[in-house]
């Protein structure tokens, strides 16, 4: 009989091992999808906790700050007191703050709960990462980063899909009450699928709380400052102001503090690592483009084309559906052609479907933004499956638990600046293009004379079917009636226009990050 080869061997993974993948998956994909479950049903929740829409923007902020100040301390928390016991904690607490959420009688009692349940699960999404490539030999990498891939793309079209359809059919307390049972499942996979293992709470003594304390602080005032700036009028506001001075000085002293610490909190040096370093910088702005596009698409649906929040949820449906499709497809795709190669289809084919939306009028509704979701979304897959096996390649086992928190925080923080500059590009092209179609629509204008006319002899007609006679002050009132017709279309097209720039500058990014994709260094043979 011919001796099994090395890589026949490797390839053989024990069932604990796929029942913890694919708990750690279940795990990502709660995590992931509560980031977006309420964009679609902010207003519900507003009105139901009596929120203004200040107070309810802080329903997102609470859960991204936690989140983004847990995840990249999720590696020393391991560390610690184990992968086993991090998990399943880290789950516990999930559960209980979700059912928080779901019974919140006031607005200060759902952001207080939403913040813990991100800071409990926001050690779900790297320990996912972490879990599947530690527990999968390397020959099984790029298919456990496309269930990984699944996890995070996936939960990004489900959140608002889920929420709306919950919200409009049930109520929105029930996109909180559904995140138990999974949550309960994931409990019992860890539990029977994780080894035991010993705590080693000295390192407690030894801990790098000056990283921990300059990390949580600069991360928190950086996410506030990016989540509350357009509502503040940026820094026109001393709360802003105050927010990025603190973030600033408080990352610029954690990186002091990692990088002459010998056991440092989140090792900054797996940077210098040549593809590690170059995938994160690619992560960071595919996270910005990723996370940027799906916070503008509800903002479109409702605000130019009076969306309700079952029916934007519907429009994200094919965008879930087709990743997670091609989550599972990309690993035989790696196995065919080169990794770069996948990367950089990946990277092309999103900017692709990001171009196709440059040119949007008031007919592009579901039916232009749909079909360019489905090439995001086969594009996004690519490169999430892609180029995690990329980066983590050639890293020791013991620094996988650095690079996973690290790698999530880049694209975490990468969201977060996102939607902040996605938000601003739309108000500020807005603007811009408002004032420069204003500049055609006067007096001196034969066609905005003409289309002046054409409202008014309409809204005359109107008021002559229900008044006897049209006097000087209805007359009036029907030029204003038209006036203010003629201005609400100028801030409709200027909106579009302004869509369709974010769009353009998305599409860019995305083919700039196709070119630094070939600088990248060949993947190690598996």
């Amino acid at each position: 009989m011919t001796a099994a080869r090395p890589q026949d061997i490797d390839a053989i993974v024990p069932l604990r091992a796929w029942v913890a993948v694919l708990g750690a998956v279940l795990g990502c994909f709660m995590a992931g999808m509560n980031v977006h479950v309420t964009n679609a049903s902010l207003p519900d929740v507003r009105g139901s906790l009596g929120a203004s829409f200040e107070e309810g923007s802080w329903i997102t902020t609470a859960y991204l700050v936690a989140e983004i100040i847990v995840i990249p301390m999720t590696g020393w928390l391991v560390s610690v007191f184990s992968i086993r016991r991090v998990l399943m904690t880290g789950t516990g607490g999930f559960i209980i703050f979700s059912f928080a959420c779901s019974t919140a009688p006031d607005i200060g009692t759902m952001i207080a709960a939403r913040a813990l349940q991100g800071a409990f699960g926001g050690v779900l999404i790297p320990l996912s990462f972490q879990i599947t490539i530690g527990e999968l030999p390397r020959s099984k990498h790029p298919f456990g980063m496309a269930l990984f891939a699944i996890a995070n793309n996936v939960a990004q079209a489900a959140g608002p899909s889920i929420g709306g359809w919950l919200t409009d059919a049930l109520s929105w307390r029930w996109i909180f009450y559904l995140q138990v049972p999974p949550g309960l499942l994931l409990l019992m996979a860890i539990g029977w699928a994780m080894p035991r293992q010993q705590a080693k709470l000295g390192k407690l003594r030894s801990g790098d709380w000056g990283g921990i304390a300059t990390m949580a602080c600069g991360l928190a005032a950086l996410q506030i400052m990016l989540e509350q700036g357009e509502r503040e009028d940026w820094f026109a506001s001393a709360f802003i102001v105050g927010a990025a001075a603190t973030s600033l000085l408080s990352l610029a002293a954690f990186v002091l503090i990692e990088l002459q610490r010998r056991a440092p909190l989140i090792n900054l040096r797996l940077l210098g690592h040549y593809n590690f370093g170059l995938a994160s910088l690619m992560q960071f702005a595919f996270g910005a483009v990723a996370f940027g596009v799906v916070f503008l698409l509800p903002n479109y649906f409702a605000e130019l084309h009076g969306y309700n929040a079952e029916q934007i949820g519907a429009t994200m449906v094919p965008y879930g559906l087709i990743q997670l499709a091609m989550s599972f497809a990309a690993p035989k795709l790696m196995q065919w052609s080169n990794v770069r190669i996948v990367i950089v289809t990946g990277f092309v084919i999103m900017a692709i479907g990001c171009l196709m939306n440059i040119h949007l009028d008031s007919n592009a509704a579901a039916n232009v933004i749909v079909p360019s979701l489905i090439i995001r979304g086969i594009g996004q897959s690519l490169i999430v499956v892609a180029l995690g096996v990329m980066a983590v390649d050639g890293l020791d086992k013991a620094e996988l638990g650095s690079a996973s928190g690290l790698f999530s925080t880049v694209r975490n923080v990468g969201g977060a600046i996102g939607i902040a500059l996605s938000s601003q590009i739309v108000v500020e092209r807005a603007k811009l293009h408002a004032a420069r179609i204003g500049e055609q629509v006067t007096l001196f204008s034969s066609e905005a004379r003409e289309r002046m006319m054409e409202l008014v002899r309409l809204l005359s007609h109107l008021h002559a079917s229900r008044e006897a006679t049209m006097n000087n002050a209805t007359l009036a009132a029907v030029r204003q009636q038209a006036l203010a017709i003629l201005d609400r279309k100028v801030r409709h097209e200027a909106m579009l226009l302004a869509y369709s720039d974010a769009f353009l500058i998305a599409g860019l990014s995305m083919l700039a990050c196709a070119g630094c994709t070939l600088l990248l260094r060949r993947a190690s043979r598996r």
